[in-house]
């Protein structure tokens, strides 16, 4: 069985509905980073990078959403979470990878400037730079790479999972959501997939 490493509020919560989605059996570890589990000795010796997700599997221990993504999708191929097709799936990949590399990072500038920086002013200037950022990036998904209903068109997939829950952070960001119809709309629509309820539902228990 997997075991699944999340801490709610996260990117993790893209892998989980990514498992509601494929059936996949497995098992939940809430880390609680209030109490800095993520530091801790045990959790370390799982993932040395000290964040989430996590999902310990068969053949060893996997990090970064858009590889929990691919394996899953790959895991169980008649959810149709991967597109059929090395391009297909690698249009995927491209855009999950936009979405770790570019549209998260923007997003962590907010509150974990001292990843990057130590001067607080430097950090500040990093938080009022975010609804610009990450504004910018959603203008982008929202004007160039929103195919359709899904993120890839008429076909769901384990991109839309991931956009999902980094668009659940658009207002916290502060970015301009009417300028953003059809990512408000995709958002609105994953919320009533069964799956994606019962992943937020897991994540709030």
């Amino acid at each position: 069985m997997l075991t699944f490493y999340f801490a709610p509020n996260t990117c993790a919560l893209a892998t989980h509905i990514a498992l509601e989605e494929a059936g996949a059996e497995y098992r939940c570890v809430r880390i609680d980073f209030r109490a800095n589990q993520q530091r801790s000795a045990d959790y370390l010796a799982l993932n040395p990078k000290g964040r989430v997700p996590a999902l310990v599997t068969d053949d060893g221990i996997l990090t970064e959403t858009p590889a929990l993504l691919a394996y899953v999708a790959q895991c169980y191929p008649k959810s149709g979470l991967a597109p059929a097709g090395a391009f297909a799936f690698a249009e995927a990949q491209a855009f999950n990878s936009y979405l770790c590399s570019t549209v998260h990072v923007a997003h962590a500038h907010r509150m974990r400037g001292y990843r990057w920086v130590d001067d607080a002013a430097a950090m500040e200037a990093m938080r009022r730079k975010v609804p610009q950022s990450v504004g910018e990036a959603f203008r982008l998904i929202e004007e160039s790479y929103l195919k359709g209903p899904w993120v890839l068109g008429e076909a769901y997939s384990i991109c839309d999972g991931y956009l999902f829950t980094l668009a659940s952070w658009l207002e916290l960001d502060g970015v301009d959501i009417a300028a953003l119809p059809r990512v408000i709309e995709h958002r609105a629509r994953m919320a009533e997939r069964p799956a994606v309820r019962r992943a937020l539902a897991a994540e709030a228990g």
